[in-house]
């Protein structure tokens, strides 16, 4: 009896370390979010103050096309809701449907990237670069900081992907998926703020 007591003690010790280690380890990234939305904070407020100083050049309104910054915006918030599929699955203990749903979210974010990408290239054999006026310079900053988020999820989402097909579902591994799901759909939040505020605002 007294051994069957030290071992429910322990499994209660165990269960308790485990619970407060999950809660730390969700606190820390909410905090990482939190300073994550305050840089994004100040680099919109640095686009909206110089939005309009193109030094004479052309604007948002000649250079950007609203079909592709709309494609990016849709196969973005596809991601979104892809994403939260490959939760529900996790959730579920769903190992097949993780992957795919995960594989497609990362397919989605890869093509988005890739837009991004291709729009940045043209604006820059077109001599439109971060350093011709202080329009372009807030642009490539805010946008760019924002697909380098994107790229780290995309790794971080490859990774996760693997280890889930190698090492299978577990408590520890659907706590990484959740914190990576967050991640993702924080910055699609901030697409949808980048899209208003740079895309559709140049041409109101």
């Amino acid at each position: 009896m007294a051994d069957m007591a030290e071992a429910e003690l322990a499994v209660e010790h165990e269960e308790r370390h485990e619970a407060t280690y999950n809660d730390r380890v969700i606190f820390g990234f909410w905090v990482y979010l939190m300073t994550d939305l305050l840089m994004f904070t100040v680099l919109f407020a640095t686009f909206a103050v110089l939005r309009n100083n193109t030094v004479g050049g052309p604007g948002g309104r000649e250079l950007f096309s609203s079909p592709v910054a709309l494609a990016e915006t849709l196969i973005l918030l596809t991601s979104s809701f892809t994403a939260g599929l490959g939760m529900i699955a996790a959730r579920r203990n769903r190992k097949n449907l993780v992957l795919f749903w995960f594989a497609i979210t990362f397919l989605l974010g890869a093509a988005f990237l890739t837009l991004e990408l291709r729009e940045f290239h043209q604006f820059i054999l077109e001599g439109h670069t971060i350093s011709t006026n202080a329009f372009l310079s807030a642009f490539f900053v805010l946008v760019g900081t924002h697909g380098l988020h994107i790229t780290s999820g995309l790794i971080w989402m490859l990774t996760t992907i693997i280890f889930v097909a190698v090492r299978g579902l577990n408590v520890h591994m659907v706590r990484k998926l959740a914190l990576l799901s967050l991640f993702w759909h924080f910055l699609d939040i901030v697409w949808i703020f980048i899209f208003t505020v740079v895309y559709l605002m140049a041409f109101v």
